[in-house]
């Protein structure tokens, strides 16, 4: 992908992973729309990289058209859409009915409602790319964080179906997959979260650089930390072994 002259929409780019990505894409001549829940940050973000800030819910239907619409009205079009934003509530079945459903409208449902969104006019150009911010968790699991890791999968479950269904007819679509990330999300897993991701953590420069090389050439699964490809095979091959390592990772944290 050509980043100098296109349009790109990143959510959740007021912070971490989503402001290093804006910096990124604008150092390499793109035209950047950052979304966040916090204004403040998504107005300074934009103003360092020469965007255009768009603050609101990018989980919300209405969120999603009025940042389409503003993007779309800005600049004509949009190339690339960064669904990075990202929420993770802690707790297993027991964790509150809020929890789930914010879990599930933030981590999927905004995906969904992007690609709703610029479908129609990446179909009729015949190109377009989309970037999901999914996580390790999605390709894996995270223990103490049932539905960060449920709506993780379900995350990728639909960039891969994205993936297959629109590759013939230009669109492009990557799913990020990194582990832990020095970010205020990792910060707020607590203990658990410190314990499993902290030793292995990467700045959000590291992880974006990583993008950077994954849109030359269309990779589906972007990861940064390459070790996942491993654990993800072994997930896959040899279920039993990978299980019996995650219930000793429990054990520890129990």
């Amino acid at each position: 992908m050509r980043l100098a002259e296109s349009v790109v929409v990143v959510t959740g780019g007021g912070n971490g992973i989503g402001a290093a990505l804006s910096r990124r894409f604008a150092g390499q001549g793109a035209s950047v729309v950052v979304n966040d829940l916090d204004a403040d940050a998504a107005r300074a973000v934009a103003a360092e990289v020469g965007g255009l800030a768009v603050p609101g819910d990018a989980a919300s239907e209405q969120g999603v058209a009025d940042l389409v619409g503003a993007a779309t009205e800005r600049y004509g079009r949009i190339d690339l859409f960064c669904a990075n934003a990202g929420v993770a509530d802690a707790g297993g079945p027991e964790a509150e009915e809020s929890a789930w459903a914010r879990s599930l409208e933030v981590n999927v449902m905004a995906h969904v409602r992007a690609a709703r969104a610029v479908l129609p006019q990446w179909l009729e150009r015949g190109e377009g790319r989309f970037l999901a911010t999914v996580s390790a968790a999605g390709l894996l699991t995270m223990l103490g964080s049932a539905p960060y890791a449920v709506s993780k999968h379900a995350a990728l479950a639909f960039a891969e179906w994205m993936s297959i269904t629109y590759a013939d007819r230009g669109i492009t679509v990557q799913a990020l997959c990194p582990q832990g990330v020095r970010t205020n999300l990792l910060d707020g897993t607590g203990e658990t979260g410190k314990k499993l991701l902290a030793d292995a953590a990467i700045e959000p420069e590291q992880v974006a650089d990583e993008v950077l090389a994954a849109l030359q050439d269309d990779r589906f699964l972007i990861l940064p930390h390459p070790e996942v490809a491993q654990y993800y095979a072994l997930r896959a091959t040899d279920p039993a072994k990978w299980h019996g390592g995650m219930r000793k990772l429990q054990r520890g944290l129990a």
